[in-house]
């Protein structure tokens, strides 16, 4: 098995907590599902949000998924604070263990969000 990396993101619509444990359990979904992964898979998760999120965490919307994220080790950051950024953003870098090759990797950028990375959303 090699260590790979998944990213993804997600624009939320507001900053509410429903909202965000909402979106952030539908890309960790698709990032799961898109890959072929189980919560045994993972090793870590990064999250991040923009400044102008701050109703939850997205680590503690994870954990409310019920997927089996309770031994996974997940953490939250904030991202840099730059004009012109798209707002009501979580992004997430995972650390997974798989035996596919790093070019078929599905990196997921759900709604607005996939023009952040057109190079790699899919």
């Amino acid at each position: 098995m090699a260590v790979r990396a998944v990213r993804g993101a997600v624009q939320l619509d507001r900053d509410e907590a429903g909202h965000m444990d909402e979106q952030v359990g539908t890309l960790l979904t698709a990032i799961l599902e898109r890959n072929g992964l189980t919560a045994d898979d993972l090793i870590s998760i990064w999250f991040t949000a923009t400044p102008d999120l701050h109703s939850d965490f997205p680590a503690a919307a994870a954990r409310k998924l019920g997927i089996g994220f309770v031994d996974v080790p997940l953490i939250c950051a904030q991202e840099l604070d730059i004009e012109g950024a798209m707002p009501r953003v979580v992004r997430v870098l995972a650390h997974i263990e798989s035996d596919r090759p790093r070019s078929d990797i599905v990196h997921v950028y759900l709604g607005a969000a996939a023009a952040l990375r057109k190079d790699i959303a899919q």
